[in-house]
């Protein structure tokens, strides 16, 4: 992070300076902010989604040292990142204790407090006025990427109690590229250089994108027959190309009719469309993101029949893998500047 934005986080607000000297929260948020309906019906201060807003549409905040915060919600998706030091928060009953480089998301109508943060305490607040952020788009656009994460996500996950948050530890590894994202994006919204709107939306797609791929899967209590199924999911991630039931089998000395049904039971659809959705999720990637020709991608991803594939992709994605490719091509990087 730039140095001088390292600082100025350092020094000390004129709410800190209150805090330091009577340990009594002396936050600056008026009671414009507070939804009073809410607040009444969920027996909580709600803070609405139109204080922080007013002239953007996400907002990156330090949160003030030296006195506890109060148990608080609000109508808007938060995240909490750890840039220095310790801090620990209760969300929704549960204790949360936050290191440096840790991130943790916190859905819109989670319910949270904060002990009181120290000298050498920085946790940085981002908060996103859309409402369409939240904890279900992080799952889904992972869900998006595989047939085996949007299993996980969307049907072992439903069994068992959605938390309102997500804890990304930092386990020390050597990319750190949540945190490398955060710091750009803190040092690019205090600075304000020329530019400085387009690159924040840029690094907020990008922070997206890296907390989807970051997220751990659900590890909620399967069956044995579950069990089978995600491996046979896990087999079609990694081998999609060229797999079969028949090679399954052989592998697993399972009867073929035996893992036909089971699959088709605990996944809700047969082998071969999963197989199939997988391919064409695959295809649709390389489509959108390379010049390859279409039929070359139809052969990697291991459709044989080309009529096959473009009846497929065209019901699955709304278009052919031809008008797909044209309406990326035409969404330039210069107008997004």
């Amino acid at each position: 992070m730039d140095i001088n934005t390292f600082k100025s986080l350092q020094t000390l607000s004129a709410v800190e300076l209150q805090q330091q000297q009577s340990h009594y929260v002396s936050d600056d948020i008026p009671p414009a902010a507070i939804d009073l309906k809410a607040s009444h019906e969920q027996k909580v201060p709600v803070i609405n989604n139109r204080y922080f807003f007013r002239n953007c549409s996400v907002a990156i905040r330090k949160h003030n040292r030296f006195a506890s915060y109060p148990l608080h919600t609000h109508q808007y998706f938060e995240i909490n990142y750890m840039l220095r030091g310790h801090a620990t928060e209760y969300v929704d009953g549960e204790k949360v204790i936050l290191s440096e480089g840790d991130v943790l998301l916190l859905d819109i109508d989670s319910q949270h407090r904060i002990d009181a943060l120290d000298t050498n305490d920085l946790l940085i607040n981002l908060l996103f006025r859309d409402r369409n952020i939240s904890l279900d788009l992080i799952s889904q656009v992972r869900a998006n990427k595989s047939v085996l994460y949007d299993f996980l996500i969307n049907d072992i996950a439903v069994d068992s109690k959605q938390k309102q948050y997500i804890l990304f530890k930092n386990l020390g590894n050597e990319e750190h590229e949540i945190q490398t994202t955060f710091d750009a994006l803190i040092t690019e919204y205090y600075q304000r250089h020329d530019f400085a709107d387009t690159i924040i939306k840029s690094e907020l797609t990008i922070l997206i994108a890296q907390l989807a791929r970051n997220k751990q899967l659900p590890s909620s209590t399967t069956s044995p027959t579950q069990k089978l199924a995600i491996t046979l999911l896990d087999e079609i991630r990694q081998n999609y190309q060229h797999l079969s039931l028949d090679m399954l089998s052989n592998k697993y000395a399972y009867n073929k009719n035996y893992l036909s049904n089971l699959f088709h039971k605990v996944v809700g659809k047969t082998f071969s469309t999963a197989l199939t959705e997988e391919r064409l999720i695959r295809a649709r990637e390389a489509i959108q993101n390379t010049t390859k020709p279409v039929t070359a991608i139809c052969h990697d991803v291991g459709f044989s029949n080309k009529s096959f594939f473009y009846n497929k992709y065209t019901e699955k994605f709304g278009c052919t893998p031809k008008e797909d490719r044209e309406l990326i091509s035409k969404k330039s990087l210069v107008d997004t500047l």
